[in-house]
């Protein structure tokens, strides 16, 4: 028997083309066609997600795999500004799951989802530096310490957004080394130490193992960010999304997300 592979994308770059492009890719070379209304799903369910999804959704789409034989799940990763300004372009995808609520008003506010978009996770925020600590970063203050190089997501995505609330919090007025495209460029620049700490989910502190070491700060409790998952208007596969969505909401996707890090809603 011919196992399915899962062919993760990222969409890179701030621009939907991009995203659009990637997702053309992505649903390409399936031989099969999605499954009639009454049937069940079947064929290629195409899922944008948010970045800090990564883990724990690519997981979920081998149990869907398993659980449907026939259906391949495809996803792009990547900011969820960026994936929801694809899919209001025209990217063609089943299923949106954003890291923020902002993202997923750009795709509800245009009339794209097929059902009234529900948060599953929660996610907080933690400073993540090189292991060890070796600079010793206990606090957001600590960030602002002269020559210490700090990378923040960049400002539309969740993950920049909810550090900026953070740090408004805390009072800390911080200028970043730079900004990144999502919360996965942020943690990359520690773990490869181009850069000394960032900002960044803990779940994703906790996926990167010991290449990166977590620090909690008690203003990320000011900047909890929610994550809504909807099914889209048009998706090419309704079944195998509507599929999708129930797995991610059921006790197994609760399973498998609580173990990555998040947060019950």
């Amino acid at each position: 028997m011919t196992r399915s592979v899962h062919r993760t994308r990222r969409a890179l770059g701030a621009g939907a083309l991009a995203v659009l492009a990637l997702s053309a890719c992505s649903a390409s070379g399936s031989g099969s066609s999605p499954g009639a209304a009454g049937e069940g799903p079947s064929g290629t369910v195409t899922v944008f997600a948010a970045a800090s999804l990564k883990e724990s959704f690519t997981r979920l789409g081998e149990r869907f795999e398993k659980q449907h034989p026939g259906t391949e799940v495809t996803f792009s990763f990547g900011g969820s500004d960026t994936l929801a300004a694809g899919i209001a372009n025209g990217a063609p995808a089943d299923v949106f799951a954003a890291a923020g609520p902002k993202p997923m008003e750009l795709v509800t506010d245009e009339g794209l989802t097929a059902d009234r978009p529900g948060t599953f996770v929660r996610n907080r925020l933690e400073i993540a530096t090189a292991p060890g600590n070796p600079h010793g970063i206990g606090s957001l203050e600590d960030l602002t310490a002269p020559g210490l190089k700090v990378v923040l997501c960049a400002r539309p995505v969740p993950c920049g957004a909810a550090a900026r609330t953070a740090l408004t919090a805390g009072g800390v007025d911080l200028t970043p080394a730079s900004y990144e495209q999502d919360v996965k460029s942020a943690l990359t620049k520690v773990a490869l130490k181009e850069a000394d700490a960032a900002v960044v989910y803990r779940t994703d502190v906790k996926a990167a193992g010991d290449k990166v070491e977590g620090v909690e700060f008690p203003e990320s409790a000011q900047a909890v960010n929610d994550y809504p998952i909807a099914r889209l208007e048009n998706a090419p596969n309704p079944s195998a999304a509507k599929a999708f969505v129930a797995l991610v909401n059921s006790p197994e996707g609760r399973r498998v997300l609580g173990a990555a890090g998040f947060l019950r809603p």
